[in-house]
């Protein structure tokens, strides 16, 4: 049968590791009449929660996707404000976020970066359309002025002849 430690015990018995100095996890391990197994369980379950939190950390909020806005709003929904500030600090996030996104949701309204992604896509097809237009007009522009230029020589030459 496994023997069940609490978790003040085993949070002493992770501070003596960290801090043994020279001495190895196994004299450490003996000295808490612990395995040395069990040890380096506690250490592994530690480290990989301590990535886990980091990880979390790291993305910013409008990172986001919104399943997981979703996921975060309805863990957050019944908190208080001192928990709810815990459950922010722990994911990098404000209560501000949390309280956008809801909106977002009642609103159905899209993310601010795709409404902005759809309106630059639109104003760059827009000015593609204008830019066509006036190179076809500047072309038109040309035309006129070389057949201005043209009649006036033509003119030109047919009067000295005239006279």
């Amino acid at each position: 049968m496994s023997k069940v430690y609490s978790d003040a015990f085993v949070e002493q018995a992770l501070v003596k590791v960290y801090s043994r100095g020279k001495r190895t996890i196994q004299d450490v391990a003996s000295e808490l009449f612990v395995n040395v197994y069990t040890v380096k369980n506690w250490i592994r379950r530690k480290n990989l929660y301590m990535l886990q939190a980091a990880t979390g950390r790291d993305k910013r909020p409008q990172d986001w996707s919104r399943s997981e806005q979703l996921v975060a709003l309805h863990e957050t929904h019944a908190l208080d404000e001192g928990a709810l500030q815990a459950w922010c600090r722990e994911r990098g996030l404000f209560a501000h976020h949390l309280e956008a996104w809801r909106v977002a949701f009642c609103l159905d309204v899209k993310p601010a970066a795709v409404a902005e992604a759809s309106e630059v896509r639109s104003l760059r097809q827009k000015n593609q359309t204008l830019l066509k237009e006036l190179d076809r007009k500047d072309k038109a522009l040309a035309e006129a002025a070389a057949l201005l230029l043209l009649q006036k020589k033509f003119n030109a030459l047919w009067e000295d002849e005239v006279k």
